[in-house]
């Protein structure tokens, strides 16, 4: 008799919605590592953005091993939600911090800015939106179409109508995912959008591969020779980049 391991109806539903979000997107990803690949090779910068729990997917893009060097983080202390989870949704739905947080990070030439927001309404992320593609910059929206359509457009119109290219997490509204037929639990947005950024990064390294660039990669800290490896990225980055510091 075989065990019915608790939850496991979750597994199979993330495992699924992986394999769903890889398939829809493997145009777009294409296009996105190409418009990264760009920007490596003319030494700008990928600014990361976004709000809230979507703050996760900014982490998971910033000094990472295995990661990408050039890589700024774009926010403000008010959006994340351990310095005050209601003053951070407020933050987000408040129009005009984003032109103030991209006065700060700056937007030059060859540099591509990607928002990761799965409700993609609020007027921070499209704010960002709006005002990188004013600029010339490439927009690169990690977003859900569906939560999206769902949602009040709080800025009247959405990230994904503002953006270069859309990279859709697949996320249903209300990002619940259990109990299968009436979900109350169990988010999927953070485990999508950090398996897309991923998805585009193996794109990336293979396209490099192809073209005889070389990325700046991360080496963990914590192995043999890491720090090592890093101190030349630390000193290349860090003018342009102040969090690595």
């Amino acid at each position: 008799m075989t065990e019915t391991v608790p939850g496991s109806d979750y597994g199979d539903v993330v495992r699924n919605h992986l394999t769903w979000v890889e398939q829809a997107n493997a145009a777009a990803l294409d296009d996105v590592a190409e418009l990264v690949l760009a920007t490596v090779r003319a030494d700008g910068t990928i600014l990361a953005a976004g709000a809230g729990h979507s703050l996760a997917a900014v982490a998971e893009t910033f000094y990472r091993a295995g990661g990408l060097a050039c890589v700024r983080p774009v926010y403000h202390p008010e959006l994340l939600p351990m310095h005050g989870a209601i003053s951070s949704t407020a933050a987000e739905r408040r129009s005009g911090l984003a032109a103030e947080v991209l006065r700060e990070a700056g937007l030059a030439a060859h540099d591509v800015l990607f928002v990761f927001s799965t409700s993609g309404v609020n007027p921070y992320p499209v704010e960002l939106a709006v005002h990188a593609a004013d600029s010339g910059v490439p927009v690169v929206a990690v977003t859900s179409l569906a939560a999206s359509a769902a949602a009040p457009r709080r800025a009247g119109t959405t990230l994904a109508e503002n953006a270069t290219v859309v990279l859709d997490n697949l996320v249903p509204p209300g990002d619940a995912t259990y109990p299968v037929d009436s979900p109350v639990i169990a988010a999927v947005s953070t485990v999508a959008t950090a398996f897309l950024w991923n998805l585009l990064l193996v794109r990336l390294f293979d396209k490099a591969a192809e073209t005889g660039v070389a990325l700046p990669l991360w080496r963990s800290a914590n192995v043999e020779g890491g720090d090592a490896a890093n101190s030349d990225l630390l000193r290349k980055y860090q003018s342009r980049i102040p969090q690595l510091g």
